[in-house]
């Protein structure tokens, strides 16, 4: 009887599991059938080595771009045709669309150095239609870097990705905002989404924690110790260096730009406790949105809307999620026991990612893990498991993938996953590296 029982008890929370799964992928844009993709190798049309090592890059760039975006089923290089295409004269629908490729859709093209110019052509043909196969034929042509060819293999990819994943913008040409301690001190840093190009922005010399980039990717807000204790600080990513931001009383913290630009939400002790407090993007208009003993912190917005904040507050003792209107009103609690941190909102507004302790205390079994709530149910799943401690979730800005902190290597580093929890890689290997970012375009 007592086996039975654990029998039922393990297949009911088993259900439990993959129905919040599933609601998971279905509000995340994750939830349809994946598209059987077949993206062979590039063809070079011209000769030298600097024509082989920009293949290279682009190809390793375009295919790794096209796995990452959660939407498709990447055929295996063992199941392709001999004969690769390079040009739409060389296709064969039917070895591509017939087992063993069996794909759905084949991406190809070639690739040649001109003139100091690296030129792309890449076509994306449906297999299925032999009347009318191609969906899409772009030509690129930019400066032959390695650079470039990456730019050039997100771009492909990206548009591959909107036509492909329902008029949902790609996210290869992103970037992810971070703190790293690798040069001696806690800086500002940026990578590409994919964790290349890591380049170092501020140099204090202190610490520097906290970043956020503006919508348009102009700026990005940080919280710095200065001569006058802890200040938001803004970093120009055109001009490459601070610029002119009001400094406020007391300790100031976790800037959040809302979606439409024109505000930011902060956390401050200028009244004495840690309050969330919004100003215009400006640094001017300042507004206190809530009066608790408890500390305030951490401040996000809903993107869909603007009109909405979740906060961390420990007005209950242990930090709970809350959330409340922009101007402070309509105060609802979301998380009901634990320790709940760090809330990042989703793009489509639906869902907060947060990392959660649910059962808090000396001896409670359980880490640190990062969680998604539907915001209307209250309904939660748990997307890492005891892997160390999850933390500092950021949503990418097509909803399908969330950034975050991990210490399950020894050491904090970088990590992605799907939003469904799954596909989660490692970005960082130097130094600590925490409070992720992902830009929103």
């Amino acid at each position: 009887m007592k086996r039975l029982i654990a029998i039922f008890w393990f297949l009911f929370l088993a259900a439990s599991f993959l129905s919040a799964q599933d609601w998971i992928r279905t509000g995340t844009g994750l939830g349809v059938e994946k598209i059987r993709l077949a993206a062979p190798d590039f063809k070079p049309v011209s000769t030298g080595g600097e024509t082989q090592n920009l293949a290279m890059t682009f190809n390793v760039t375009f295919q790794n771009d096209l796995q990452n975006a959660g939407i498709f089923e990447m055929v295996s290089r063992s199941f392709f045709p001999l004969s690769i295409p390079g040009a739409p004269a060389e296709v064969r629908l039917n070895d591509w669309g017939s087992p063993p490729p069996n794909a759905g859709m084949l991406a190809f093209g070639n690739l040649g150095v001109q003139d100091k110019y690296l030129v792309v052509k890449g076509w994306l043909y449906d297999t299925k239609n032999a009347q009318s196969p191609q969906v899409l034929g772009k030509e690129y042509r930019e400066q032959a870097t390695d650079d470039n060819a990456r730019l050039i293999a997100h771009r492909f990819a990206d548009e591959i990705i909107f036509r492909l994943g329902g008029g949902v913008q790609g996210i290869a040409e992103t970037r992810i905002y971070f703190v790293s301690n690798r040069s001696g001190s806690k800086e500002i840093w940026q990578m590409d989404y994919d964790g290349a190009n890591q380049k170092q922005l501020t140099h204090l010399g202190s610490i520097a924690l906290s970043p956020h980039v503006s919508p348009d990717g102009s700026r990005v807000a940080f919280s710095g110790v200065t001569k006058e204790g802890w200040q938001i600080l803004m970093y120009s990513l055109d001009l490459n260096r601070l610029v002119t931001f009001p400094h406020f009383g007391g300790d100031n913290y976790s800037p959040a730009w809302s979606a439409n630009g024109q505000s930011i939400a902060i956390s401050s002790s200028r009244s004495g406790n840690t309050e969330i407090y919004t100003v215009n993007a400006s640094g001017s208009g300042l507004k206190q949105l809530t009066e608790n003993r408890g500390p305030d912190v951490s401040p996000t917005w809903n993107p869909k809307t603007n009109s909405q904040i979740a906060w961390v507050s420990g007005r209950t003792g242990l930090p709970q999620i809350y959330t409340m209107a922009s101007d402070g009103t309509n105060v609802v609690r979301m998380t009901d026991q634990g320790y709940a941190v760090s809330p990042s909102w989703s793009p489509n507004g639906q869902f907060l990612a947060f990392a959660w302790v649910r059962h808090y205390g000396p001896g409670a079994p359980g880490a640190s893990d990062i969680y998604i709530m539907d915001i209307a149910s209250k309904q939660w799943a748990q997307l890492t498991h005891d892997g160390g401690r999850n933390d500092f979730p950021s949503w990418s800005p097509d909803g399908r993938h969330i950034v975050f902190q991990s210490n399950r290597t020894g050491k904090l580093e970088i990590w992605t996953m799907l939003a469904d929890g799954s596909e989660q890689r490692q970005l960082t290997t130097h130094g600590d590296n925490s409070q992720p970012n992902w830009s929103f375009k």
